[in-house]
């Protein structure tokens, strides 16, 4: 087992039991470690201590977190001016598929992918000339089955492996993301016009906050179409970077994620963590 696996096991094991406050002895058993060991290495790959991650997980509960979250709308509001918010806006550039690229299914186009180890699980990622196309976490959406997504997107195009470019990319996009700063990074998506203005409006929740589905339908002109935005979201091609991991429920249930409810949880305290080092 590799380091990145022990820490996205450990992680999982401290989200799946945190009403229960284990300790660090029993977090480092789970991964076969000693406590001293395991205690130096997350910290080295998960950029916080176990205790840190756990003192987190039982405090920002998803309703807290929606409470203390900006608004979308007022996100929405302030892009354009100085300070976070425009640092976030910049640091993710959407590029919808064009007209013609739609027509020609991808035609001529060459699409590299891989597969990579990180603190949050194996993440597959893929890239066009353009940006990062896909990317999933492989541990709960198997290998076979984002080809086959891929393919179905782009039917007419070239794809062939190629870990090191996708390995140079990824570096780059974890370490903007780890330390925010921007960029920006590329996705390059094919969606109806409906999913793209969704996929934009995640783009404006700033990192470590969360909005509701209700408030990302308004943010886009649609306020009764709550459920149609979360169809959308679940659609979402790109994890992580376009972040549907900040959409929970008005009640403050985690609601839905395509890569399981662990990791959104996972996700969204990494994602902090990694707020509160930067601060």
């Amino acid at each position: 087992m590799s380091d990145y696996q022990r820490i996205e096991k450990a992680m999982a094991y401290l989200v799946e039991h945190a009403t229960k406050q284990p300790s660090l002895d029993e977090v480092a058993a789970h991964v076969h470690l000693s406590a001293f060991h395991f205690q130096r290495l997350f910290c080295r790959w998960a950029g916080t201590t176990p205790k840190r991650f756990l003192q987190v997980l039982t405090l920002e509960r998803g309703k807290q977190l929606l409470d203390d979250s900006h608004s979308l709308l007022n996100v929405s509001h302030q892009i354009g001016l100085s300070g976070s918010s425009r640092l976030h806006d910049h640091f993710v550039q959407l590029e919808a598929m064009t007209p013609g690229e739609y027509q020609q299914q991808g035609k001529q186009l060459i699409i590299e992918y891989g597969v990579h180890a990180t603190p949050l699980g194996e993440m597959f990622i893929a890239i066009t000339p353009r940006g990062i196309c896909r990317a999933g976490f492989v541990d709960f959406t198997d290998l076979d089955e984002m080809l086959d997504e891929l393919r179905k997107t782009w039917p007419l195009s070239l794809i062939r492996q190629n870990n090191q470019s996708t390995g140079r990319v990824l570096t780059d996009w974890l370490g903007k993301m780890q330390r925010s700063e921007s960029g920006p990074v590329s996705v390059h998506v094919r969606g109806t016009n409906f999913q793209i203005a969704v996929w934009r409006a995640l783009l404006k929740i700033p990192p470590g906050e969360l909005a509701s589905y209700a408030e990302v339908a308004a943010a886009i002109g649609s306020p009764k179409a709550a459920r149609a935005v979360g169809n959308a979201i679940g659609a979402n091609p790109v994890a992580l970077l376009i972040p549907c991991h900040r959409v929970i429920q008005q009640s403050g249930a985690l609601g839905g994620y395509r890569w399981g409810l662990t990791k959104k949880r996972m996700v969204q305290i990494w994602e902090r963590m990694h707020l509160e080092s930067i601060d």
